[in-house]
């Protein structure tokens, strides 16, 4: 996937990455079909059961299916899980990239100290977000790996925030002119998403 340069680091383009995220999305849109298939079997799932009471397949549905079905989501999910990772590591290895090169702007040192790229307008009480620290009016400098200058979108975002559930992200903010460094590890919760 990626080329050398002359450092003999890897090195790889922003096609490439698009390429990754092309995947990525034709994966969920796969996984999304399964679901559905399940969902038409009696709306069974990943766990509801496949016999009857007294032991017996069940009548009401198509075990072959729902079978195929619940091991196909299973290996699309592992095949997420590690492109997510590639991508990660392939914005991470861009960013790199452009950044020796000066290809992203201005060296660090003509930048200003700190420039956002998102602000944050809505904060959920008891949310993961709540947690670390995060407020209404903060405006993020650096989100995990994303920061002003590989930031597109924020399905960049999400996909950061996707490959990270369960783990801790560095996050720095700028909140009333001064720099704030937060920890926020993305979790499942009783509200929506993995923030909040």
């Amino acid at each position: 996937m990626t080329d050398e340069n002359r450092q003999g680091r890897p090195t790889i383009t922003v096609e490439e990455v698009q390429k990754l995220v092309k995947q990525k999305d034709l994966i969920e849109e796969q996984i999304r079909a399964y679901f559905n298939v399940l969902e038409d079997q009696k709306d069974v799932g990943m766990n509801g059961p496949l016999v009857d009471l007294e032991g017996y397949p069940r009548g009401d549905i198509d075990l072959y299916q729902v079978r195929n079905a619940r091991h196909n989501i299973v290996c699309l999910q592992n095949d997420h899980k590690q492109i997510m990772q590639q991508i990660e590591e392939a914005l991470h290895l861009l960013h790199a990239q452009k950044r020796e090169t000066g290809e992203a702007g201005p060296r660090v040192q003509d930048q200003p100290p700190c420039q956002s790229f998102a602000k944050v307008d809505d904060v959920t009480p008891g949310s993961p977000a709540s947690l670390s620290g995060l407020r209404v009016g903060d405006e993020i400098v650096e989100f995990g790996s994303v920061n002003s200058q590989n930031f597109k979108n924020l399905q960049i975002i999400a996909s950061v925030v996707q490959h990270s559930e369960g783990k801790p992200l560095s996050l720095t903010v700028m909140r009333d002119g001064n720099k704030v460094h937060l920890g926020l590890t993305p979790q499942r919760w009783a509200g929506r998403g993995l923030l909040g």
